[in-house]
């Protein structure tokens, strides 16, 4: 815990916090649409333009959940550079959010704050009408193994039972078991869709067959997603394929294929801010111009969250 308050009070000093709000004062919303990542540039690659029409909207609150620290085995390290890994990583996500809710209009100030969820402090942002949460949970590697540097955890591991806790990277909370993991996920959906009467839920695709060979800390931050809804008919769920799309080909037309390079540009520049590299030219290439998914329609409407959970302020 002493760790976790020397890193919040870093974050502090580099500006990477604005000011700490409790719960949303903003008005009631048609829609909320949850994106869950594992990692801070997955739905820049994979769920757009999705994810900037709902953005755009300002009918609907488009909430980004980042499950890992995307700290590809650093942890709170720097790997040789100024700042933390996971920390450009997270700077290069909030970033393109501001960007899409910008558009054509001046910034404003962020919110942000440490809350409260299941017992767990998680990192909250809101700006405009969008919110994004940080986990920060160790990244697992590919194959879900985990790294030497964090002791091997992975959500992987995590729901296999073959590790019984998993510590954010920043120490500022652990996760008691999958079952824990999956509680504080519904505490967050249930937190931020309120009484709005249609919830989307965006995740990757967990169908080998359409999306073979995709990332660990993919499929378990979706499967992570789906059991925490999984009472919950009304919850739209769509599925996007990941790695896969690289090998499909491009389907975005010209305009919606510009919104999907300009956010993924944003993203690498907001890494690039904290001393980090971001391999633009390869991700370009390879994911830029397809966006892949299905959907499952959910029945009826979600109505008032079933019990709004007490957000504390830290």
């Amino acid at each position: 815990m002493q760790l976790f308050r020397l890193l919040a009070g870093f974050c502090l000093a580099a500006g990477l916090h604005g000011h700490a709000v409790g719960a949303d004062d903003g008005p009631a919303f048609d829609k909320v649409s949850f994106y869950f990542a594992a990692h801070q540039d997955d739905w820049q690659l994979f769920m757009n333009p999705s994810a900037f029409h709902d953005v755009a909207d300002p009918k609907i609150k488009a909430v980004f959940v980042h499950m890992t620290a995307g700290d590809a085995g650093s942890g709170i390290g720097t790997r040789g550079r100024k700042h933390p890994f996971y920390l450009a990583r997270e700077n290069g996500a909030e970033v393109a959010i501001r960007f899409m809710a910008d558009a054509d209009r001046e910034p404003v100030n962020k919110n942000a704050s440490y809350l409260r969820f299941n017992g767990h402090l998680i990192y909250r942002v809101s700006y405009r009408y969008t919110v994004s949460y940080f986990l920060r949970v160790p990244d697992g590697n590919p194959g879900g193994t985990g790294y030497f540097d964090t002791n091997f955890q992975s959500l992987r591991r995590l729901a296999a039972g073959e590790i019984d806790n998993m510590w954010a990277v920043d120490g500022s909370t652990a996760y008691r078991g999958w079952g824990d993991l999956v509680a504080t996920v519904r505490a967050i959906i249930d937190f931020e869709r309120d009484e709005a009467p249609d919830v989307q839920l965006n995740v990757a695709e967990t169908d080998a067959l359409i999306n073979p060979g995709d990332h660990s800390d993919h499929l378990m931050t979706a499967t992570a997603a789906l059991e925490s809804v999984a009472g919950l008919s009304c919850v739209r769920r769509a599925y996007y394929v990941d790695y896969a799309s690289a090998r499909l080909p491009a389907n975005l037309d010209m305009q919606q294929r510009d919104l999907e390079s300009a956010v993924f540009a944003v993203t690498a520049a907001g890494v690039r801010a904290l001393d980090h590299v971001a391999n633009w030219h390869w991700y370009d290439r390879s994911y830029v111009g397809r966006n892949y998914f299905r959907i499952e329609e959910g029945r009826g409407r979600c109505g008032e969250a079933a019990s709004i959970l007490s957000a504390a302020r830290r």
